[in-house]
């Protein structure tokens, strides 16, 4: 099982933090809430990862399915505090050249928005 905070510690700004594992059951929910997050217009998206302790290739998904729909209204996503697990996941696929990777959420917020393309 999934859960899912929500914060806005700045204006544009947005920090998501799921819970517990990102799997095929949970996936989609994630999916759905960083594309709602996208059309709201946010200019930055963080996924606070640190307390998932288990992401598999449809949590990954979900991930890249919030970044293209990010990308699409002028938003970027970054990702802070990755477990050892999703950590390798993201090397494994790849994904650690396509997102950047914060130490923290406050790293992240200061330094992310360097990062629009």
């Amino acid at each position: 099982m999934m859960n899912i905070d929500i914060e806005y510690p700045q204006s544009g700004h947005v920090v998501v933090r799921p819970h517990g594992r990102v799997d095929a059951d949970s996936a989609q929910s994630l999916k759905d809430k960083l594309r709602e997050i996208a059309q709201t217009g946010a200019e930055s998206v963080i996924v606070d990862l640190h307390a998932v302790d288990f992401i598999d290739s449809s949590g990954l998904s979900a991930l890249v399915s919030g970044l293209k729909a990010l990308r699409q209204h002028g938003g970027v996503l970054n990702l802070s505090q990755p477990q050892t697990q999703a950590l390798t996941a993201l090397r494994l696929t790849m994904l650690d050249r396509v997102f950047p990777i914060f130490t923290s959420v406050e790293e992240a917020l200061n330094e992310g928005d360097l990062l629009k393309p």
